[in-house]
């Protein structure tokens, strides 16, 4: 299957880079990567999506090689710019896949926009970061002090904390490269958006189908956490990896790829 690297530009001039993969004809399923990540995230799971899927690694801003502008990094900012792409794409009816970050920011476009979405795929999501005493360590005793030049060591380490069982060397690499494209200035404007910001009180309003996905061995989010996800959003179901850490689509990408699939075949239209 063809990947090809394109560039969306939103209304403002804000460019973000993407990869598109499949019949552009197909199921439009769209791919949130986690913070620092990009959609090099996704590079392990697009090569097993059919070409009927439609498949679309979007970076997000501040990321990548996407535009850094000096704000705008809180959850609505970056839920907006998904509406935006997804215009400046002409795509509708979407399966959204968001992980991590890409998860909580697919919370908030399906609260703020349920007539685009098909489905929703939340992948080791949070539903409130303010009480999660790992992700508020981390940010009192790292982000919350970070300057540019990042240390590669502070962001192996990070990549390394999401990971319950080990993926090919080159690739982890890459993943480390492009988190080191991250100015400070997103990590700590991104992780402030975290704990001040946050979707819990607005689950309910989430009426889109719903996947929820999380790794039993997650350092980050918990089952409980899955389980306040599955109480708000009605209809919600989990698939549950057992042994795959916060990063299961990095650790198990065909078993990722095959349930999405068949989860967009499920929601389908026709």
């Amino acid at each position: 299957m063809a990947r090809v690297i394109r560039t969306a530009k939103l209304p403002g001039g804000l460019t973000l880079p993407y990869v598109q993969q499949g019949d552009p004809a197909g199921t439009p399923v769209l791919l949130l990567h986690g913070v620092t990540d990009s959609w090099f995230s996704f590079d392990r799971v697009l090569p097993h999506l059919p070409d009927a899927i439609n498949a679309i690694a979007l970076t997000q801003r501040g990321h990548g090689d996407a535009d850094r502008p000096a704000t705008g990094y809180r959850t609505r900012d970056y839920a907006a710019d998904v509406a935006a792409a997804l215009e400046a794409l002409g795509l509708s009816d979407v399966v959204v896949v968001g992980h991590s970050m890409g998860a909580t920011n697919a919370q908030r476009f399906a609260i703020d926009h349920p007539d685009r979405l098909r489905g929703l795929v939340l992948a080791a999501s949070f539903p409130s970061y303010r009480g999660n005493a790992a992700v508020v360590d981390f940010w009192q005793s790292g982000v919350a002090h970070l300057a540019d030049p990042i240390d590669s060591a502070f962001v192996r380490d990070f990549q390394l904390g999401t990971l319950a069982q080990p993926v090919p060397p080159a690739f982890l690499e890459t993943v480390v490269r492009e988190s080191l494209k991250v100015p400070a200035h997103v990590w700590r404007a991104s992780f402030e958006g975290f704990l001040e910001d946050d979707c819990v009180s607005q689950l309910h309003e989430i009426t889109t189908p719903t996947l929820v996905m999380w790794g039993d061995r997650d350092a980050l989010c918990s089952r409980a956490d899955q389980d306040t996800l599955l109480g708000a959003i009605q209809g919600s179901r989990l698939l549950a990896y057992e042994g795959a850490g916060h990063a299961l689509h990095w650790e198990e990408p065909a078993r990722f790829a095959a349930d999405v699939v068949a989860f967009a075949r499920s929601v389908s239209r026709g």
